[in-house]
């Protein structure tokens, strides 16, 4: 029976190094240091989730339907599977649109800026 790749220490959490491969068909070693995937990091429900991202070929509304979790829940998983593999998911930030329309009816910017900068926080 195989286990899943464990990725830390049990002991102190620190991050394992492979340092040996076995075949075992001919019983071959082979010793050095190895790196593994991210992917290998991951959690199992982390890698089911990844699974039927790529099964609904990223169509969010059909992952949803697959998991029964909600639109807010998949965008959830996603930014923590995106932290977990060591990149920033980049939220966009939120366009204040009373703000701009403060800012329009006080003349500090003109209608075509106003427009430009709500089109900006739809995209």
């Amino acid at each position: 029976m195989a286990y899943p790749l464990l990725t830390s220490c049990p002991v102190c959490s620190k991050t394992l190094k492979i340092t040996k491969l076995q075949c075992n068909h001919c019983q071959t070693t082979v010793e050095n240091e190895f790196e593994v995937s991210r992917l290998a990091a991951l959690g199992q429900e982390q890698l089911h989730f990844i699974e039927i991202f790529l099964k609904c070929r990223g169509n969010i509304k059909e992952v949803e339907k697959e998991l029964g979790i909600s639109y807010p829940t998949v965008r959830g998983k996603l930014d923590e599977i995106i932290s977990a593999l060591g990149y920033s998911s980049q939220k966009k930030p939120e366009v204040d649109k009373k703000k701009i329309v403060t800012l329009l009816e006080k003349g500090e910017i003109t209608a075509e800026k106003a427009i430009q900068l709500l089109k900006e926080g739809e995209e």
